[in-house]
């Protein structure tokens, strides 16, 4: 791995412990694939600093925990703005 990726992974990680931000919050921040922002924190970055893995796996828990209920919320917002 280069070093490029390592800074890149510690870079995503401490934008999401410090914003308590989603892997889509993150990506869009940072001008990059969720889909890359999600294998640095979930695989890469693991193998990189394993303390500080720990730490994004909690946050990434409690999004994953409070999706449905983010969803929910985005729909209903939706249909207030269509009917007025």
């Amino acid at each position: 791995m280069t070093d490029h990726m390592d800074e890149r992974c510690i870079q995503f990680a401490n934008f999401i412990i410090e914003n308590h931000a989603t892997v889509r919050a993150t990506a869009k921040k940072f001008d990059y694939s969720k889909s890359t922002v999600h294998k640095d924190i979930t695989e890469r970055l693991r193998h990189t600093n394993p303390q500080l893995y720990n730490e994004v796996r909690k946050i990434l828990d409690i999004n994953k925990e409070e999706r449905h209920i983010r969803g929910g919320m985005a729909t209903k917002h939706k249909y207030e703005l269509l009917n007025g």
